[in-house]
């Protein structure tokens, strides 16, 4: 299966497990209610909102992605520079998977 495929499904998957949040707005009150596990940013992402998850985020590991917004959107339905996903397994599933296949963006922003 392709990299991008695999990373794609597991996003398919945590949104129907309810464990995905999309979106500025979404991923911002995930965090405020502490449900927010790791935030994952869309390599085209605005730097502005990459300063702004990594203010609010405090301790939740960060990462970008080789994923474009279009990329996000064919994996949860909903097209959006930065998701949350709000379990710990899931968050270290797909750190590992987007680690193994080498689609980490940038290496200033934390990762697990």
């Amino acid at each position: 299966m392709e990299t991008h495929s695999r990373v794609k499904s597991f996003l398919g998957l945590c949104r129907k497990a309810g464990k995905l949040q999309s979106g500025h707005d979404a991923v911002k009150a995930s965090i405020k209610q502490g449900k927010a596990r790791l935030i994952i940013l869309s390599c085209d992402a605005s730097e502005r909102l990459q300063r702004e998850m990594e203010r609010l985020a405090g301790d939740i590991n960060i990462i970008r992605i080789k994923l474009t917004m279009d990329d996000i959107a064919s994996a949860t339905g909903k097209r959006s520079g930065v998701i949350s996903i709000n379990d710990e397994g899931f968050a270290l599933k797909l750190s590992d998977e987007t680690t193994k296949e080498g689609l980490l963006y940038d290496d200033k922003i934390q990762s697990i």
